[in-house]
């Protein structure tokens, strides 16, 4: 008897059925190689833009937990993807102003004029550096001494917000969204800021100081809800320097999301050499070098801080307050 020689089997091909995705696409080296071909195109998709004006507040009186490189990048972000930005610098380091390019030395009309002698935001206004669709109402020195000057002002809580309200009635009534960067401290001028916002945003930086002294800046939130602002809301905690290196940034990761819930941005803002050298050539990191981790977290948290919306008024603060 002959043998019949084995012939391998071939699979049957449907040629009309779709090639199977490289696995290696759905990879995070992948997701994020693909992120900043993105960014770097000129023609970048637009977020969704607000119905109506969102005027937030990004506030900590804890100092260096990021809370001026979060309200320059946010800023950028969303005017290179559509929006039309204003940012106020309530700090009287001016930082806010150095990292959007803008004009703050003596001499300069600044948001101090605008608090302390009535003048109007539209004649302090700047455009910020070569970002269109984002300007700025720079902070100069002459701001360290408002706190004093505003104690016996008529009406020293709403200054701000009056002329905010009258900007944006006029020259300013196309603006998408106003972001005002506050002091680390909880004195008049975060107050004058808090009474100007809808939302506030607080950066939390991923350390074990994190929540210290996070309880007194909620108790402040409640009582100018309760006196000055009753449509104030806490709509927004970014986590900010996050080090994936240690457990700790996990741990403190997880704490901050299991107080706050859903206003934690599911986004970490990752340490970055990037971020850090930015401001030193008068950019925002996203300007800088969009294609870096930390541009593309902060274009990330901006498309989400977008996609959420406007919160509905009387929307609760967090779940608590921590000590």
């Amino acid at each position: 008897m002959v043998a019949q020689p084995v012939v391998d089997a071939q699979p049957v091909v449907d040629a009309a059925a779709p090639e199977p995705a490289d696995a290696a696409d759905d990879t995070p080296v992948a997701a994020a190689a693909a992120a900043a071909l993105r960014e770097r195109s000129p023609a970048r998709s637009p977020f969704a833009r607000p119905a109506q004006r969102r005027t937030l507040s990004i506030a900590n009186q804890k100092g260096g937990v990021g809370k001026t490189t979060s309200t320059v990048n946010l800023a950028v972000a969303l005017a290179l993807h559509g929006a039309k930005v204003l940012v106020v610098d309530l700090d009287p380091q001016g930082n806010a102003s150095t990292g959007l390019g803008v004009e703050h030395h003596a001499g300069v009309a600044d948001v101090y004029d605008v608090l302390i002698n009535g003048v109007a935001v539209a004649d302090v206004v700047q455009p910020a550096g070569e970002v269109e669709g984002c300007w700025c109402v720079p902070a100069t020195i002459d701001l360290a001494g408002a706190e004093i000057e505003l104690v016996p002002a008529v009406a020293r809580e709403w200054r701000l917000q009056r002329a905010l309200e009258a900007y944006c009635a006029g020259p300013g009534a196309d603006l998408d969204y106003v972001l005002i960067d506050c002091p680390p401290s909880l004195g008049l001028l975060t107050l004058n800021a808090m009474v100007a916002a809808h939302e506030l945003l607080i950066p939390i930086q991923c350390e074990y100081y994190a929540l210290e002294g996070l309880g007194q800046l909620l108790r402040t939130v409640d009582m100018v809800r309760a006196h000055l602002n009753p449509g104030l809301v806490l709509s927004t905690i970014l986590l900010t320097m996050y080090d994936a290196r240690t457990r700790l940034a996990d741990q403190v990761a997880d704490q901050v999301r299991q107080h706050f819930g859903a206003v934690v941005l599911d986004v970490l803002i990752p340490r970055s050499v990037r971020v850090s050298e930015a401001p030193s050539y008068g950019k925002s990191v996203v300007a800088y070098d969009p294609a870096s981790r930390g541009a593309l977290a902060y274009v990330e948290a901006a498309r989400q801080i977008a996609s959420r919306g406007v919160p509905p008024l009387g929307a609760p603060s967090g779940q608590g307050q921590p000590a």
